[in-house]
């Protein structure tokens, strides 16, 4: 059963990332940016890293896109009425088997090279709380946590002293 689930958000996220790419519509794009990452949290599921896949659903296909779509909708480039989008649906319809013929067969090659190495039941399961998030990152990767946290530090004190610059110059 986690073949089929594998195979088919594999399929969802390599054609949405096409999608995405061919739309010449921003919005839609945008949207199909948006299935993209929710099928990224399916596999994140299919890891069995439940935070990761609640972090990329919540930051990045909620908080993110919802930036990206209004910030599209208020400079609104171009004319999309203009635009005439010539879908054809036997490129659609080819692209989609031919994704998944391409995830079957690296599928295959997978099992037969045994290039992912095998984790444990217990070791799979623990792999994606957050304990063991908080554990690597308070532990094994304490320096670069501390320092991104200085470097986000300084660039929130840098965006507000040039904030107040501009506000005085304008008064």
């Amino acid at each position: 059963m986690e073949t089929f689930f594998f195979v088919f958000i594999s399929t969802l996220a390599v054609s949405t990332a096409a999608a995405m790419v061919y739309s010449k519509n921003t919005v839609n794009s945008a949207l199909f940016l948006v299935i993209h990452m929710l099928s990224v949290a399916g596999f994140y599921l299919l890891l069995q890293a439940q935070f990761l896949a609640v972090i990329q659903i919540l930051v990045y296909a909620g908080a993110i896109m919802v930036l990206f779509l209004f910030v599209i909708m208020v400079l609104n480039l171009g004319n999309d009425s203009d635009i005439e989008s010539k879908v054809n649906i036997k490129e659609i319809v080819a692209f989609v088997f031919g994704a998944i013929v391409l995830a079957q067969l690296l599928y295959i090659a997978g099992g037969y090279t045994g290039v992912l190495p095998e984790l444990s039941s217990e070791a799979a399961v623990a792999v994606g709380t957050v304990e063991a998030i908080g554990d690597e990152l308070f532990t094994t990767f304490l320096l670069p946590f501390e320092v991104t946290a200085i470097l986000l530090t300084a660039a929130v004190v840098g965006a507000m002293l040039l904030a107040q610059k501009t506000s005085n110059v304008e008064d």
